[in-house]
């Protein structure tokens, strides 16, 4: 019974991240970005949304909780790490004309709140 209810909650989870990514990509194309890529995966890690505008791109990490403090949190210094290798990663397959300015920002959402964009949540520092 304990399997079936962990399973139930995971389901619940991942249908919630879902809809608070669309919801994050809806807000960030009303502020004028272009879709790149969503739920982007490679070997190094995963990124919710990758997006660009002008010659920025942006690596966004969409978070929702209960409150918008505990979302903010929950950006971990290890899940900042996956996601900078994954950007790492991504813009080696990727490279495109000319230098593109790169970003880490997050969206943090919560029931009954308008999203908060957060620009450079995080910085690589490995020099990114």
């Amino acid at each position: 019974m304990m399997a079936k209810k962990s399973q139930r909650h995971r389901q619940v989870t991942y249908a919630a991240g879902k809809r608070a990514e669309w919801l994050a990509l809806i807000f960030l194309l009303l502020k004028g970005y272009r879709i790149v890529a969503q739920r982007y995966k490679c070997p190094a890690g995963e990124i919710d949304l990758i997006v660009s505008r002008r010659n920025l791109v942006v690596f966004v990490e969409v978070k929702f909780r209960a409150d918008r403090d505990v979302a903010a949190f929950s950006i971990t210094p290890k899940q900042q790490s996956r996601i900078i290798r994954a950007a790492q990663y991504w813009t080696l397959k990727n490279q495109r004309d000319g230098l593109q300015e790169m970003r880490f920002d997050a969206i943090l959402l919560a029931p009954w709140r308008w999203p908060l964009h957060i620009a450079n949540a995080f910085v690589d520092n490995m020099g990114q």
